[in-house]
């Protein structure tokens, strides 16, 4: 069975359409795509209501999680890198790790071959 990796990229929800279209086109085939709230250096925002100030502390971001076996971990890494890069804070963080084993529910099928 070969390395199967697990890569988690957290970014803002306005890249997400263009970093999909990206992945897709280096031969990203699936992903898990969940809508998150966090927040990291930006440490949120302050906003006016009505005339109030207030803090919003958590701000919304994209999480998509991708489970790599044939495309190099390092094309994914490349590609997120270059679409969600802008240079401000809360571009964004790429997790990578390993995976132990993957099974197809339906089949049966494990490693590789479930993906």
């Amino acid at each position: 069975m070969g390395k199967i990796t697990k890569i988690e990229i957290i970014t803002r929800q306005s890249k997400f359409e263009e970093l999909k279209e990206a992945l897709n086109a280096i031969g990203i085939t699936g992903m898990t795509v969940t809508h998150v709230l966090g927040c990291g250096l930006q440490k949120g925002k302050t906003e006016v209501y009505r005339g109030s100030k207030f803090k919003i502390d958590l701000l919304p971001k994209v999480k998509v999680e991708i489970v790599v076996h044939t495309v190099p971990v390092q094309d994914v890494v490349d590609t997120a890198q270059k679409v969600l890069r802008t240079g401000q804070i809360g571009d964004g963080k790429i997790f990578i790790s390993s995976i132990e084993n993957v099974i197809r529910v339906r089949t049966g099928e494990q490693g590789g071959d479930a993906l």
